[in-house]
């Protein structure tokens, strides 16, 4: 038995944001394969529940009228990595999402509390930080939307107001159309691991040059991050393997990876520069492209 004092089950959004907004105390569970591990560690002992699963407006997949792509909160990651229009749209966040655990976690695991959770190894984030995705949050009172690169606080914080659920992810067309994309999870074995780095790249090509790259790191800071450096250096330049190579040295600037069990700050560092050469060169192939070395 699990050390609860209450447990919510809304049907409707607009239900749960009430409970949430008189009782904001309340611990959010979506799919529960964080929750519940907090809850039998003793963690959470005590703790009222408020759980979104029969909420099923929040699975929603859907295509806006503006292009942008609406990727419900509690979408599960195999819903997320077999839709055909997160596929042919955005193939990175496809990759992202199958890399997720084994096919039982994949089957509960939401994206939602995936990037709730707050960790950096989480594998939406890297993806979603490449595609620029912004976060709808909505209380009983108001909504608002932010990019996700203001969402982290530090490694397992983010920045959710009192009473706030997400809701939903949107990424907005011009970080999708015309765009190639990569994921790379690396990890010491290939199912049910955590991500010791986790890099996706997304670019468009003008006349065989970069008009676009955007990068994202996961494990490779505190939170995690975008590319800066090496995004700003690849605009205009030829999508040469040389160019490439000057992208992936670069990537490793923002990067403020630690030492832990899992690997050395100086292996990390390497990884990031060689991982980041593989994921561009395959968005550049996806895009159009030919980096041949």
């Amino acid at each position: 038995m699990f050390d609860i004092c209450e447990l919510h089950e809304p049907g409707t959004l607009l239900e749960a944001k009430r409970i949430f907004r008189d009782d904001p105390g309340l611990k959010v569970i979506a799919g529960g394969t964080d929750v519940l591990i907090r809850l039998q560690h003793g963690s959470l002992a005590g703790s009222g529940l408020l759980s979104l699963r029969n909420i099923h407006e929040l699975e929603a997949i859907r295509l806006e009228a503006d292009g942008t792509l609406w990727v419900g909160a509690m979408a599960p990651f195999t819903r997320i990595f077999e839709n055909d229009l997160v596929r042919r749209r955005c193939l990175v966040l496809s990759e992202a999402a199958v890399s997720m655990g084994g096919p039982q976690i994949r089957n509960v695991a939401t994206i939602g509390g995936n990037i709730c959770n707050g960790a950096v190894s989480a594998d939406s984030a890297a993806a979603l930080f490449a595609l620029d995705a912004h976060l709808r949050l909505e209380t009983a009172e108001g909504a608002r939307n932010i990019p996700i690169a203001e969402f982290y606080a530090g490694p397992g914080q983010v920045k959710l107001l009192p009473g706030e659920l997400l809701v939903a992810i949107l990424i907005p067309p011009a970080s999708c159309e015309g765009m190639g994309g990569h994921y790379i999870k690396f990890a010491p074995r290939k199912a049910m691991d955590i991500a010791t780095l986790g890099v996706a790249a997304v670019c468009r090509l003008e006349d065989g040059r970069f008009a676009d790259l955007r990068i994202g790191l996961g494990v490779a800071a505190p939170v995690p991050i975008r590319c800066a450096e090496a995004e700003a250096h690849a605009l205009g330049r030829p999508a040469t393997w040389e160019t490439i190579q000057e992208i992936a040295r670069k990537a490793v600037l923002p990067a403020r990876a630690r030492s832990s069990w899992r690997a050395s700050k100086e292996y990390r560092e390497h990884l990031i520069e060689v991982l980041a050469q593989r994921a561009v060169a395959e968005a550049v192939k996806r895009a159009g492209g030919c980096c041949a070395h």
